[in-house]
């Protein structure tokens, strides 16, 4: 992302995780754990929008750890549908953030993982922050989310999202009267318009 970005390996359930790390200038108030888009369709910790959130927290004063899933560049393993994915994840959090305040977010694919590792985690850890970015409702078995953090959760999605549509994911969040931040003209990978999503992400890390 940066001349400052630090690219670390560690081991993970499958192998080899490939993780990249970016720190904020000042007072550190947590980690924040970034997952990527599908890893069957290009998807990686590169991904644009993915290092647009990486951006978002580190203003806000957080630790950024992103990382390819099993078998996503030098990440060993191969992909589980999910399921090893949510596994990886939650190594990473175990490794990178073993106590204190974390935050949680998925872009796509990532959204949907991140889903349940926010299920799993939830009341053992202190979640500050859920941030779910172009979730993937129409595709998988998204997790609802704890009602108790939904002060704490920022659901972002284009309005012609046109490989999620926007109807799916109001199908997911209106059982729970979760909101929903549409972004008017927006699409999948919200081209143009990253400046805009990483200031929506700084106004709710900082609300």
């Amino acid at each position: 992302m940066n001349a400052q970005t630090e690219f670390l390996s560690m081991v993970g359930p499958a192998g080899a995780l490939e993780l990249a790390m970016d720190r904020p200038a000042g007072e550190v108030l947590g980690t924040a754990v970034i997952a990527h888009p599908h890893p069957l369709h290009g998807g990686t910790m590169t991904n644009k929008v993915v290092q647009t959130l990486a951006r978002a927290f580190v203003q806000a004063g957080w630790t950024a750890v992103r990382f390819n899933f099993r078998g996503v560049g030098s990440s060993e393993g191969a992909y589980d549908e999910g399921r090893g994915e949510l596994d990886d994840l939650l190594a990473v959090v175990d490794a990178h953030a073993p106590s204190g305040p974390i935050c949680l977010s998925g872009f796509s694919f990532g959204s949907f993982v991140t889903s349940h590792a926010v299920a799993r985690l939830h009341g053992a850890r202190d979640i500050r922050h859920l941030v779910l970015v172009g979730t993937a409702a129409s595709r998988f078995d998204v997790a609802p989310v704890a009602a108790e953090l939904h002060a704490r959760t920022l659901v972002v999605h284009g309005e012609h999202d046109d490989t999620v549509p926007l109807s799916s994911v109001m199908d997911w969040a209106r059982p729970q009267s979760l909101p929903v931040l549409v972004v008017p003209g927006g699409g999948h990978f919200f081209h143009g318009q990253l400046p805009l999503l990483r200031d929506v992400v700084l106004r709710h890390l900082r609300a």
